[in-house]
């Protein structure tokens, strides 16, 4: 049996390209850790929206295209140190990769909640910035897109977050909320409203079924692994208060960041030394100090690693190493500001793996002729804790809501990380009776809270 069965046939949701002449109502964003994306929810729909909605009949509404045709695009920003000007997206990965002279800023949704945020840092020389309005500068971007192509300001708009900004702290749980709505009213929206990114899937996946189905869904992304159980059918469509039909949600802050950085600290920081013999000042061996290579490992904490005083101590810490070589590379990485590159190469390796069951991953920005191997065996192991505690995450789920197992009709995957086998395996074995449907990776959640927003902005 295939792992992921197709969705029932429906008419795709049509690009901004396709939908000429909408008064919009507002939008719906994903802004999501590792990519976002926007849709405009219609007013007046024309002719051609109406034929998309009409096989479910569900409300008008399209992808936003934000990037050379693209209707999901990386979360992510870089601020030019030459000249202050900044990119977003794809554009902004590029500039990093081109070696222009800045800051790349990525996952910056992993912000959210944490001390960060009420912080500033440096983009360039004499720039600095608050790590709030990195995000409300994302978010402005997204609007004006958004705008540019419904040609009318935006004003209302539906956000999607995750179960849990923050695992087992609700106080900066509601701060990280309240944080992402100041950010959003800052970037010029006058209404903001979210939902739950795994109840926005079932949404989406609720314009496909022809009977009351009882759904879990698995919205598995970049910064959170978010799991909700959901009673869908035609009968419910068009609600805007589905709190009745939401038996149980749950979700821990482990996702496909997480792979990364797992990846990450088993393919390469090795060969930069990560748990290497060192000796200390009395010559007894020992470990070399992990602390800087779990920094570099992490999206939202590389460039903590780059701050003058750390540079200054990690050169004093030479004689720690006993082979040089690992000092030498480690320093590299650190002067030349590789570590976003590293990152990029262990997301690759990551996907190669799953995909071929082995990857060569070429470090030669780091050393002339280096490089690393990796394989299926090694991503298993590297992987194992994060899947099961992941796949437990679906379980608890399932019994919040008071259910058992089989019980269960259908298993909706969503997300980027859904795409490891491994994963979508582990999820499956919980709930082995239920129907396996594929939705978007990168659109379904928001393609759901546009029509979300559709039932919000009606009135």
């Amino acid at each position: 049996m295939a792992l992921l069965d197709s969705p029932p046939r429906r008419t795709r949701a049509p690009l901004a390209s396709e939908f000429h002449g909408v008064s919009a109502a507002g939008c719906a964003i994903d802004f999501g850790t590792s990519n976002s994306s926007v849709a405009l929810v219609g007013g007046a729909a024309p002719s051609s929206a109406r034929r998309a909605a009409a096989p479910t009949q569900s409300p008008a509404f399209c992808l936003v295209s934000l990037e050379d045709g693209q209707s999901a695009i990386p979360t992510a920003v870089f601020f030019n140190g030459e000249d202050g000007s900044r990119e977003f997206g794809q554009a902004a990965v590029q500039a990093y990769v081109d070696g222009h002279d800045g800051r790349l800023m990525r996952s910056i949704k992993s912000i959210l909640g944490s001390d960060l945020i009420e912080r500033t840092t440096e983009v360039g020389p004499g720039i600095v910035v608050r790590y709030r309005d990195v995000v409300m500068a994302f978010l402005r971007h997204l609007r004006q897109r958004a705008e540019a192509q419904c040609g009318a300001p935006l004003e209302r708009v539906v956000i999607g977050r995750p179960v849990f900004f923050v695992d087992d702290d609700p106080e900066r749980d509601a701060t990280a909320q309240q944080t992402l709505e100041a950010a959003a009213r800052a970037a010029g929206f006058r209404e903001v409203a979210f939902q739950f990114e795994p109840i926005a899937a079932a949404l989406d996946f609720e314009r496909t079924v022809t009977r009351e189905t009882r759904v879990l869904v698995a919205d598995i992304g970049g910064g959170t692994s978010d799991f909700s159980v959901v009673r869908v059918g035609p009968g419910q469509r068009g609600k805007i208060d589905r709190s009745g039909d939401v038996l149980a949600n749950h979700g821990v802050h482990v996702a496909g960041t997480d792979f990364d950085r797992e990846v990450n600290l088993a393919a390469i920081m090795p060969s930069l030394g990560l748990g290497s013999e060192g000796r200390s000042e009395s010559g007894a061996a020992v470990r070399v100090p992990n602390a800087i290579y779990h920094a570099l490992a992490t999206w939202h904490l590389i460039n903590t690693a780059y701050t003058p005083n750390r540079l200054i101590e990690l050169r004093q810490m030479a004689s720690l190493y006993v082979d040089q070589r690992m000092h030498r590379r480690l320093l590299t990485v650190l002067g030349h500001r590789l570590g976003h590159g590293l990152a990029a190469l262990a997301e690759a390796a990551k996907i190669d793996v799953a995909l071929q069951g082995e990857a060569t991953i070429d470090l030669a920005l780091v050393e002339a002729a280096l490089d690393a191997s990796f394989d299926s065996a090694r991503q298993q192991r590297a992987l194992a804790g994060s899947i099961a505690r992941i796949a437990q995450a679906a379980g608890v789920a399932i019994k919040q809501a008071g259910l058992q197992p089989a019980q269960i009709d259908a298993l909706y995957f969503t997300g980027g990380s859904t795409g490891l086998g491994s994963l979508a395996e582990a999820i499956g074995a919980v709930v082995p009776d239920a129907r396996r449907v594929a939705g978007d990776r990168f659109t379904s959640v928001t393609s759901g809270l546009a029509v979300h927003a559709a039932a919000c902005f009606s009135g």
